[in-house]
């Protein structure tokens, strides 16, 4: 006869939440650090020395002033968990390598202190953090976060500007001459050979590292996915629509070129996917990533700057209440 339980064993009550999970935020934010490390080593070594002068900058600088504003606080120091250290990773890497080294300090302390600390801390910051301190940085030395360093490779110097920027200054053909031929370009983009922010260039790396955090269901693939294929179904539509004279060439519609040459990437798997700044359920995920896209193709093809990934996902951030008010989920049993 199977032995009776008693009712203290089967009525066992405790403290909510009733479904646990082994995952962390320090686990989480470590696993996203790992994967954006291939990425930030690439750059590193691609940029040199100034490159790595600003990467440390970016990351000791934010879990220094993580760990300073908790203790003026007095709360508990939390450092250890990683998002600090990941504000200042995602900073850094967002940065052309030319960028004096202290300026990514001031940047830091805009993301942390400001953008972080002063919304009340982690997970109740409105906007992201990395992307309101590299906004900053482009408000206040606007020329120092537009120069570029030179490209090198086994020929020679290639080009001083970024991909985006000599289609959009310079046409089509100054583009075919900055790398010899568009199979040597979709090369480029693709292996991270070529100029641009530290941590953007090398597509293959940043996108291995997205895959395995979806893989980890640390973020939705919905983002990225739709994100990505909203840049590129409207620059493939409208791309040649902005161009009249016929300056800019094919490249100005073709939806390969414009996934991979700016910062499209690293904004779309582990940007617009930051879990405190985007909606809640899938259906405003879904929202918010295609407004981004929508967003990133406007100020591409149609404002004066050549890139608009960081804008789009921080104005799409301010948004992102009203799209959890009208995506709510309908309550149990509830009609209608």
């Amino acid at each position: 006869m199977a032995e009776v339980k008693s009712n203290k064993e089967l009525f066992n009550v405790s403290v909510s939440p009733h479904i646990r999970s082994k995952e962390s935020v320090s686990k989480i934010m470590w696993t996203v650090n790992i994967c954006l490390a291939p990425a930030a080593l690439f750059g590193a070594y691609y940029f040199g020395l100034n490159a790595i002068l600003i990467l440390v900058a970016g990351v000791v600088s934010a879990v220094f002033f993580e760990w300073a504003v908790q203790k003026i606080r007095k709360k508990p120091v939390t450092v250890k968990d990683g998002s600090a250290f990941l504000t200042g990773l995602l900073l850094a890497m967002c940065l052309p390598p030319t960028l004096p080294w202290w300026m990514t300090i001031v940047g830091s302390f805009i993301a942390i202190v400001i953008a972080k600390h002063a919304m009340g801390g982690l997970g109740s910051n409105i906007f992201n953090p990395a992307h309101i301190g590299r906004a900053a940085l482009m408000v206040s030395w606007p020329v120092a976060m537009t120069t570029w360093s030179k490209m090198t490779t086994a020929a020679d110097v290639v080009s001083s500007a970024t991909p985006l920027n000599v289609l959009k200054m310079q046409g089509h053909e100054a583009l075919i001459d900055t790398f010899g031929n568009a199979s040597n370009m979709y090369q480029a983009l693709f292996l991270g050979t070529r100029n641009g922010c530290i941590g953007e260039t090398c597509t293959v790396l940043l996108v291995l590292g997205g895959l395995f955090l979806i893989y980890k269901k640390y973020i939705n693939w919905q983002v990225p996915v739709v994100m990505i294929g909203t840049v590129g179904i409207l620059t493939w539509i409208f791309g040649g629509l902005v161009d009249p004279a016929g300056s800019l060439g094919f490249f100005a519609g073709d939806p390969l070129f414009h996934i991979m040459a700016g910062g499209l990437i690293i904004g779309a798997f582990f940007m617009a996917t930051d879990m405190v700044t985007i909606p809640m359920t899938i259906k405003g995920q879904i929202i918010f990533a295609a407004g981004a896209g929508v967003m990133t193709v406007m100020i591409r093809l149609l404002g004066g700057y050549p890139e608009g990934v960081c804008y789009s996902i921080l104005l799409m951030n301010c948004l992102t209440p009203l799209i959890d008010r009208f995506c709510q989920p309908k309550k149990f049993g509830a009609r209608g």
